[in-house]
């Protein structure tokens, strides 16, 4: 037997050999969009984020918010580059300990260059140090920062972090939270989920909160201002934490009759969707001028101009049923806001049912004969609607009665082991409407692919067999008592 020797150099070179990717060239950059169609540089390629700690200061005076994101993520290939979606001024950027380079693409991009390339399923740690006046910045033409009188409020559809946080901006990425916002004695900072502590110290005080389920960015939310901050426990052992601006004037009284009923409908949707899937619930109304509301993941963002005629329960529900339809079970795409909206609209329906003011089938009669055959409004497919409709009357409506067309398709016991099981099936993860067809015809044992094919994406009016119970005719059905409530909660998502 010969014994084969090998220098020491030949070994080094043999160890440096192993140390070095099989191909360098195998590095590129993230791509500067996660392939969303709707949205091309929504998000971003090359890592999956886990957890974002925020650690921010703002002076309501000034609108100046000064921030450190610490980033938990790891990569999802070789990566020499990446970006985050963030349009704040950023002074310094560390990649794994280690100062990185960046610079600004298109109109939201934040370009981060490691000094050294990162191998596939690497962990990776991005610290972004920054400041600015969120209100002076926009992309494409708006913002979605919005100044109250004694601070500021952050939340909007389909993004609202770039104002405030490095991100990646997509629901396809979702991540757990802290966020610990200072701001000046007296002023109060509200955001997701739990707060943990406060601090008080030289005239500013800290107040730190933790969202520890998985969250999408646009469902994070900050408000900062003078609040009114009430907290109570559901029957069914909740915590409820609702936060009210005290400068409301005349529409207080309503926004409190209707938000404080929180508890009430956490419980009530409980029965339909399972139990509630966060540590808390609520919701903030600040005093700003925009004129929707939003799912911000436990603490429900409303405009206090949605209470100007008197309280809403209804739009509470819509709100609250999305903590299971949208938060917990978040879309895999734009596209699937049907999953969102629809299922919402329809636990609007089921409230109506239960307050006496209109069933289910009433509400899906009149959206069905209240629209001719050439009305627009089945020009809209709720199942893939488009970036210009995604959050259309018919989104909201004609997918409601969607699935009015399937409960009457497959029956109560079907349909409603559907509705509770859906959020159990893919909790804190995400679906596509597709997702949810396969299950609906696994729970029901039918095939349904030409109630949702005619229900979801055909641009015409469906006939009226297409609904076994459905008006057959084009005169309007009776306008059910909760109709005028029920289309409040479409109002004016985003821009």
């Amino acid at each position: 037997m010969h014994r084969r020797i090998i220098a020491p150099g030949a070994l080094a070179a043999a160890s440096l050999l192993l140390a070095i990717p099989a191909s360098a060239a195998s590095y590129s950059p993230g791509a500067p969009g996660i392939g969303d169609p709707y949205y091309p540089y929504y998000g971003n390629g090359g890592y999956d984020v886990s957890h974002y700690d925020l650690r921010l200061r703002y002076q309501p005076a000034t609108d100046e918010l000064q921030g450190t994101a610490t980033i938990q993520a790891r990569t999802t290939q070789d990566l020499s580059r990446f970006d985050l979606d963030f349009l704040l001024d950023v002074s310094e950027v560390r990649v794994n300990g280690v100062r990185a380079s960046f610079a600004r693409a298109e109109q939201h991009e934040l370009v981060v260059t490691p000094k050294k390339p990162l191998p596939e399923g690497a962990p990776l740690t991005v610290v972004v140090r920054y400041r600015g006046v969120p209100s002076t910045k926009s992309a494409y033409g708006f913002t979605t920062w919005h100044r109250t009188p004694d601070g500021a409020v952050a939340a909007d559809e389909p993004e609202s972090a770039w104002w405030w946080f490095p991100s990646n901006d997509h629901p396809s990425d979702k991540a757990t939270y802290d966020v610990s916002v200072a701001v000046p004695d007296g002023t109060q900072a509200v955001s997701n989920g739990t707060l943990r502590s406060t601090d008080a110290k030289r005239g500013w005080t800290r107040y730190s909160w933790r969202q520890d389920r998985p969250q999408a960015t646009y469902l994070a939310t900050l408000a900062i201002g003078k609040f009114d901050i009430t907290t109570s426990r559901s029957e069914r052992g909740v915590p409820v934490i609702n936060a009210y601006s005290k400068d409301l004037g005349a529409r207080d009284g309503a926004a409190r009759a209707s938000v404080e009923r929180t508890g009430e409908i956490v419980d009530w949707l409980s029965d339909y969707f399972g139990p509630y899937p966060f540590a808390t619930a609520g919701g903030y109304v600040p005093n700003t001028t925009t004129g929707y509301a939003l799912e911000t993941q436990t603490r429900v963002y409303y405009s206090p101009k949605q209470f100007a005629k008197g309280s809403n329960t209804s739009l509470v529900v819509h709100e609250l049923a999305h903590q299971w339809y949208g938060d917990d079970v978040s879309l895999k795409g734009w596209k699937d806001i049907w999953l969102n909206e629809g299922f919402a609209t329809y636990a609007q329906w089921l409230w109506s049912e239960h307050e006496g003011e209109g069933t289910a089938q009433q509400l899906a009669d009149h959206v069905y004969s209240s629209h001719a055959a050439d009305d627009p409004f089945w020009t809209v497919k709720p199942g893939d609607p488009g970036p210009d409709d995604q959050f259309d009357d018919a989104v909201y409506d004609r997918g409601a009665a969607a699935l009015q067309a399937l409960r009457d398709e497959i029956g109560d016991g079907a349909f409603f082991r559907i509705l509770k099981g859906w959020p159990k099936a893919h909790a804190y993860g995400n679906a596509s409407v597709a997702d949810f067809e396969k299950y609906a015809e696994k729970i029901s044992g039918k095939p349904l692919a030409g109630l949702f094919d005619t229900w979801l994406y055909e641009p015409t009016k469906p006939s009226a067999g297409a609904a076994r119970s459905f008006t057959a005719t084009d005169a309007a059905a009776p306008l059910p008592k909760s109709w005028n409530q029920i289309e409040a909660a479409h109002g004016g998502h985003g821009r």
